[in-house]
């Protein structure tokens, strides 16, 4: 009778570690799956990242923007005309070397609208090259061996009580599904993020044509800054999600399972914030507002 009892006792058991070992493996392949997806999602261009919205953009930019812009130049070189004029003392005290000065201003601001395309894809060019170097590095160093850790997280359930395992099946489907919603929370930053590029690149032409005045230059330069700042934000997100994995997989280790799930929660929750902070981080270390 009792080797019945015992059978059925180690079959629940094995049942519960086989439950246990499938919330984890699909934990972990998450969590590596996201290390990769970011990487591949992040490192794209604004061209790359959906050609038919990068199309209607720039016809967008071309179309519309561009005009306005070509505006601002004339009522900017207008003022700077008459600026010009009214402080050599109504052209008493002329030289003809601030002629020449005036027309390299007007010929760089026609040409930075010209290109303004160009310009701010090289931005994200090189944006892209920084993501792709550091993805890497980052992929080799946060990658999480799923088999060698459960096989050590199974000789440890193995010691464990039913009871336990019981515990331990609720606790790892609840970090699972965290895993699952920090993936959408993930998706909502790259794509939201993603999205702001393509606000910036269609009104890109109107601060490319103040950069030649000294007065509304401070306007241009601004949008330089955050066009580097959203470009980067993309290898904050990377180091983010990188710190993200190297804990997870540092807790995998841990001689206490239950410490090192309820850890991992804190974790995803911690990475989740982090990342929603990545826009303003990036933009306070570029100086963009």
């Amino acid at each position: 009778m009792f080797s019945v009892f015992e059978k059925v006792g180690e079959w629940i058991q094995e049942l519960l570690i086989g439950m246990v070992e499938a919330n984890l493996t699909n934990m972990f392949i998450d969590v590596n799956d996201q290390v990769g997806m970011i990487a591949k999602e992040v490192g794209k261009t604004p061209a790359g990242w959906n050609t038919d919205i990068f199309g209607m953009i720039q016809a967008l930019s071309e179309n519309v923007i561009v005009p306005i812009a070509g505006l601002i130049i004339t009522y900017i070189l207008c003022y700077e005309l008459i600026t010009l004029i009214l402080e050599k003392n109504n052209m008493q005290d002329i030289d003809t070397f601030m002629f020449f000065k005036y027309f390299f201003k007007m010929c760089v601001a026609v040409m930075l609208v010209s290109h303004t395309f160009d310009i701010t894809m090289a931005v994200f060019d090189l944006a892209q090259y920084v993501v792709n170097q550091a993805a890497g590095t980052i992929n080799s160093s946060a990658s999480i061996d799923i088999s060698a850790v459960l096989a050590t997280m199974k000789e440890r359930m193995q010691e464990m009580g039913v009871g336990e395992l019981f515990g331990l099946v609720f606790e790892t489907l609840i970090v699972s599904l965290c895993m699952k919603i920090m993936a959408v929370i993930i998706m909502v930053v790259i794509y939201g993020r993603m999205i702001e590029i393509y606000l910036y690149c269609s009104v890109a032409p109107i601060p490319f044509a103040t950069l030649s005045n000294r007065e509304w230059g401070t306007i241009g330069t601004n949008y330089f800054k955050s066009l580097f700042a959203l470009g980067f934000q993309g290898f904050f997100i990377m180091v983010c999600v990188g710190i993200y994995a190297i804990l997870v997989k540092a807790m995998t280790v841990s001689d206490n399972i239950h410490m090192a799930i309820f850890s991992i929660a804190t974790y995803t929750v911690l990475l989740c914030f982090t990342l929603f902070k990545t826009g303003s981080v990036s933009k306070s270390i570029f100086g963009a507002h």
